[in-house]
């Protein structure tokens, strides 16, 4: 079999992908009769049809889709190997989409995207970031729709890799006249006796809390529920109900002098967040340094 050479692979992915060759010359720019002849050339080549054409367009041969399946592998591994010696050239340029929890972009995250973006080797890197309650998020990373997610590590992400990031501690923001707001640290059992702010049921920390509620036989009595840490904050400080939120945004807060950050002394309170993904090998090479920055997060010695 002689070379096969990679502008014929590529007009056959795109054949088979729009199963019409006038549709694939369009979108690659080049006249159908010089697809059809790079096709045949490629037939001449493997010794066997690769094409099946009917009325109802295109369709891979058995050969052709055993073909078609190393073409795109093969594809994937060229961008792959551009990406790589791009990094090589004055700077890494790509497109890293990612979601996140609410948690994960109210406390951390926000903060170490901003310090990998202001590295001078990633200046060309673009980001998008966008959150997503857990369960969705994983779906779009699995889906392909995004390219990485930040999540707490016991939501199920099965079918996809996962490293640790940060942590954090979940903690009871009280007015400064509530009763609890002298205490040294709380158990969430005793929070159960007064109103709460929470966050919507789709999220995780209302499913965790919910959770911890069921094991005491008790249930939260929502007064407000509102669509962020910050707004929780808010309605805490205005002496409206109590809140379970991340201690790692407290300090803003307490410092005004009207909310008091209660410690939970709760084991389930320390919560850790995982970094998923596809395999690590075949991403590209922005998203895998970003992975790999935010991965070196969660070490203790990194700030």
């Amino acid at each position: 079999m002689r070379d096969l050479d990679l502008k014929s692979m590529r007009l056959l992915v795109a054949v088979c992908e729009h199963q019409n060759i006038k549709k694939a010359a369009a979108e690659e720019h080049i006249e159908p009769s010089a697809i059809s002849k790079r096709i045949a050339q490629l037939e001449q080549a493997v010794g066997t049809p690769l094409l099946l054409r009917g009325r109802r367009g295109v369709h891979p041969t058995p050969a052709g889709q055993a073909l078609l399946e190393h073409a795109r592998t093969l594809l994937h591994t060229v961008q792959r190997i551009e990406s790589d010696i791009a990094a090589f050239q004055g700077g890494m340029r790509g497109h890293v989409r990612i979601v996140a929890s609410i948690s994960a972009i109210a406390e951390s995250l926000l903060d170490d995207i901003a310090r990998f973006m202001g590295e001078p080797a990633h200046r060309d890197i673009k980001v998008d970031i966008e959150e997503r309650i857990s369960s969705e998020l994983v779906r779009s990373v699995r889906d392909g729709r995004a390219t990485l997610g930040v999540c707490w590590d016991h939501t199920p992400m099965e079918g996809l890799q996962t490293l640790p990031y940060r942590r954090d501690e979940l903690a009871l923001a009280v007015h400064a006249g509530h009763p609890l707001a002298d205490k040294s640290s709380v158990r969430f059992a005793q929070t159960l006796d007064y109103q709460h702010v929470g966050l919507p049921p789709n999220t995780a920390v209302y499913a965790m809390l919910q959770r911890a509620a069921a094991r005491l036989n008790r249930s939260i009595d929502y007064r407000v529920v509102v669509s962020s840490f910050d707004a929780a904050f808010r309605v805490v400080a205005a002496h409206l109900g109590i809140s379970i939120v991340p201690r790692q945004l407290s300090a803003i807060y307490a410092s005004a002098g009207q909310v008091r950050i209660i410690p939970l002394a709760d084991s389930w309170a320390e919560r850790q967040f995982a970094i998923c993904f596809p395999q690590l090998d075949n991403l590209p090479a922005p998203a895998r340094r970003m992975v790999e920055f935010l991965a070196a997060r969660a070490r203790p010695e990194q700030p």
